[in-house]
């Protein structure tokens, strides 16, 4: 105990007091505020700033109308106007580029020979109809027991991009690859006609040989008409003509070997 007396005399010496602390207030020594006072002297008979409950006022009732839309719905400007344009649209196969109109004046054009190109409608891009007459050549083909769809795709992709560079050489305006193409496969139909009397007849003799020379001829002045109408290539047909008996000279040879 001896130890902890001089412990407790040792320990730092403050002058402060409880009753300082009453007497203080905590930065207020003079002032007379509640909180002052010691406990059990404060006096809670005073009222406070708080009202009572009866002080309230009732809340009074909503006596208003719920809102009420009248207006109906209208379709906005957009949607008005996509719902017309829709009328206006043009049919569906004329927007992917099949207009049987067209085909069927490409057609006529091959299978007359003299007759007079139109320009305007032999310069589209239109290989709904060459795509026709592919499968009906390879058909024809395979009626006579020859299996040469690849190479009848094979030849005409080559002889399309072979033209189509020759064309652009010799032509002032220029042509596009799906032109060409459509053009030569609209001309192949002369040939389908070959490949339909194989079916029926033999082509390797002297009257095959003959028809055989006049379907290539018929189908390269008809290809060299319409490029020339179409190309603005006047006087020059001859020379278009060549290049296109060769790649109609090949699928003539499939159709008679």
């Amino acid at each position: 105990m001896s130890g902890f007396d001089n412990f407790n005399t040792d320990f730092y010496q403050s002058s402060y007091s409880v009753d300082d602390q009453n007497q203080a207030g905590y930065g207020y020594p003079n002032a007379e505020t509640p909180y002052n006072k010691q406990y059990g002297q404060y006096d809670y008979s005073q009222p406070m700033g708080y009202p009572s409950p009866g002080m309230m006022q009732p809340q009074q009732p909503y006596t208003g109308q719920i809102f009420q839309p009248t207006q109906t719905y209208t379709p906005s400007t957009s949607q008005s106007m996509y719902s017309s344009s829709f009328d206006d649209e043009p049919p569906l196969l004329e927007e992917l580029g099949i207009n049987f109109d067209h085909i069927w004046q490409k057609t006529l054009t091959v299978l007359h020979p003299m007759k007079v190109a139109d320009g305007s409608i032999m310069n589209e891009t239109d290989l709904a109809g060459p795509m026709v007459f592919c499968l009906a050549f390879g058909a024809t083909l395979l009626l006579s027991g020859k299996i040469q769809f690849g190479y009848v795709y094979g030849i005409s992709a080559i002889g399309c991009l072979g033209m189509y560079c020759l064309l652009n050489l010799m032509s002032m305006t220029g042509v596009s690859f799906g032109c060409v193409s459509s053009v030569l496969g609209y001309c192949l139909l002369p040939m389908i006609l070959l490949s339909s009397f194989g079916v029926l007849f033999s082509l390797q003799g002297m009257m095959g040989i003959i028809l055989t020379a006049a379907i290539i001829g018929w189908c390269s002045f008809s290809a060299s008409k319409i490029f020339i109408s179409a190309l603005a290539m006047d006087g020059q047909q001859l020379l278009v003509a060549y290049p296109c008996a060769l790649l109609y000279g090949v699928f003539a040879l499939i159709s008679v070997f």
